[in-house]
């Protein structure tokens, strides 16, 4: 089960809306959707969470590109929402490395999930395509720090991590309400 709001920073506060992500293929369509939440170019958190999985915090200040944390890669890689997050930047790749390169796979008939003789089910490839996304966090962890979330903290949030990123930035009343 997923949540998602956006927080928009006004100067009366901080405002929240639910959000559909269902139109929302790329992180540019992500951010344009962010800045349409604050006409004067403010700060704009989009929050994404799975349940017990990860969470992601998306920072969009004006113009700027989009800072981005996700709890963990790993978890993340595996869900429609993470995959709009885990940029190719944001994973220390290069543009267009989606893992393996087709020509270099070995396909000998035993692709269908039987391992070769001399090699077992766990085999390099399955390992190579293990590391292509981390485990744990990646991003910018200090992506909340001048708003009083400290990378120490952040890095430390658990499942509750929305709730307790919004207490922080003094959100939580208005956060509860598009829950």
């Amino acid at each position: 089960m997923y949540f998602t709001a956006l927080l928009a920073r006004t100067e009366d506060g901080w405002e929240a809306s639910d959000t559909e992500l269902d139109d929302v293929e790329t992180l540019s369509d992500l951010a344009d959707l962010a800045r349409e939440a604050s006409p004067d170019e403010d700060t704009v958190l989009v929050l994404i969470e799975q349940e017990d999985g990860w969470f992601g915090v998306v920072r969009v200040d004006g113009e700027e590109d989009p800072r981005i944390y996700v709890s963990d890669a790993a978890a993340a890689a595996r869900s429609s929402y993470g995959e709009i997050l885990l940029t190719d930047e944001l994973l220390g790749r290069e543009p267009g490395d989606d893992g393996a390169d087709l020509d270099a796979l070995d396909l000998d008939g035993t692709e269908d999930g039987e391992p070769d003789d001399d090699e077992d089910a766990d085999g390099p490839d399955t390992a190579a395509s293990a590391d292509a996304v981390p485990r744990g966090p990646v991003g910018d962890a200090q992506v909340l720090e001048d708003l009083g979330v400290s990378e120490k903290e952040l890095r430390s949030m658990s499942s509750d991590a929305l709730n307790e990123i919004a207490e922080v930035l003094g959100a939580s009343e208005v956060l509860e309400t598009v829950r």
